[in-house]
């Protein structure tokens, strides 16, 4: 049964530090830390237990874009607008490894759900691999034709997702609804679909497999900048440039709540790995965590991850300002949902087509490795005629 909040979502904690605009906030596995990027090239992680200290982390030349720890929470990795990835250790000392690859602002790092494999898009029009393990780049997609602006795996093994601001493709899987004008994507927690944010105010909500929009959203006055999915995959939030935040119910297909907090625009937001919290950051240079107040079981954990079944439905929403007393005022706003049409297909076609899906599965990994050893070969033949033009130079008198 689909829980509603029992309770408003709650301003928790208000963290200052940066000095310019933050870019990403990202929550360590077990919520003891909060990372943020800014463009004032540096990253926060902020301790969640009160009256610790934030450690402020020093390394990047240029404004810091994007965070995300790994799985364990033992590395936090972040890209930059000076060409570079770093992986910190996120403890008092801070220590960091550059990783040198991308010829452009790094858009995008996101580690894989295994922890060894880091995957990070660019404006060079590629999306890189690098092992975390072994701190090695390990091969480039390169077959966007413009900026990549966001890479994300999914959980099923062998989806990732590149996104590029024009006309680009995806890969592991082929979506031609994210042509244009994405500015951000997230994978459901089930795998199943993805939400895409639009810089034409909108948030759609595809399914993977079918490649159908299941959701069309329109609630937002300006740019959305950033989603995050809750774990329970039955809530959508959203951050946009109209300064708002909005929590979207998706299997009642309706907007829950506006939330005002950041002066200017919204820029990043992120649910914590339980769902019990979430963060937002701003152009104000503000970092906000904010209590979600809903759809948590008794025993702390989210609920238990499945394939969703959206509903579409025009509601009345509530409006929340913060910090505003629990009596405000509540006001409608609508929403456009698309849902998917009922369709009939026979078994057979099914089973054929999930066929299919299997070998486009095993093309894709096949041509990943190819691709691999394409990047060696390249590697290894560039350093043979860099190795031939200095026996050259030697021998000439």
């Amino acid at each position: 049964t689909h829980t509603l909040p029992q309770e408003d979502p709650s301003l928790e904690r208000h963290f200052k530090g940066h000095r310019d605009a933050v870019t990403s906030v990202d929550f360590s596995l077990n919520t003891k830390q909060l990372a943020s990027g800014s463009t004032d090239s540096c990253l926060m992680v902020w301790n969640m237990k009160p009256q610790s200290r934030a450690y402020r982390f020093t390394g990047h030349k240029d404004a810091v874009t994007c965070v995300h720890f790994s799985p364990s929470g033992h590395l936090l990795a972040s890209g930059s607008r000076d060409k570079t990835v770093r992986i910190w250790v996120p403890n008092v000392k801070g220590e960091s490894t550059a990783f040198r690859a991308h010829t452009a602002t790094v858009r995008s790092v996101h580690f894989c759900s295994d922890g060894q494999s880091l995957v990070t898009a660019s404006d060079d029009k590629t999306v890189k691999v690098w092992s975390t393990h072994r701190q090695k780049f390990l091969f480039s997609l390169s077959q966007h034709i413009n900026w990549v602006r966001c890479a994300k795996t999914g959980r099923v093994p062998g989806q990732l997702l590149g996104v590029s601001s024009g006309p680009g493709k995806t890969y592991g899987m082929w979506l031609p609804c994210l042509s244009s004008f994405v500015t951000y994507v997230d994978f459901h927690p089930s795998g199943t679909c993805i939400a895409a944010a639009g810089m034409d105010n909108t948030v759609k909500v595809w399914d993977v497999r079918t490649h159908r929009l299941l959701q069309h959203y329109q609630l937002h006055s300006a740019a959305v900048n950033a989603l995050s999915f809750h774990p329970s995959g039955n809530y959508l939030i959203t951050a946009s440039s109209d300064s708002t935040l909005k929590i979207l119910d998706l299997m009642e297909g309706r907007l829950l709540y506006t939330l005002h907090g950041h002066q200017g625009p919204a820029t990043t937001v992120a649910f914590s790995r339980t769902g019990e919290y979430f963060a937002s950051g701003g152009s104000d240079e503000q970092v906000m965590v904010w209590k979600s107040n809903f759809d948590i079981a008794d025993d702390g954990e989210a609920k238990k991850k499945r394939p969703p079944h959206f509903k579409g439905k025009i509601s009345s929403v509530p409006e929340v300002d913060f910090p505003i007393p629990s009596s405000r005022g509540r006001s409608q706003e609508s929403l456009q949902s698309q849902p998917p049409e009922p369709i009939s297909v026979p078994q057979t076609l099914t089973s054929t087509l999930e066929h299919i899906v299997g070998q486009l599965d095993v093309l894709t990994q096949t041509v990943s490795i190819l691709e691999q050893r394409l990047t060696l070969t390249e590697d290894k033949l560039k350093q043979c005629l860099e190795n031939q033009q200095l026996i050259m130079q030697r021998k000439t008198p």
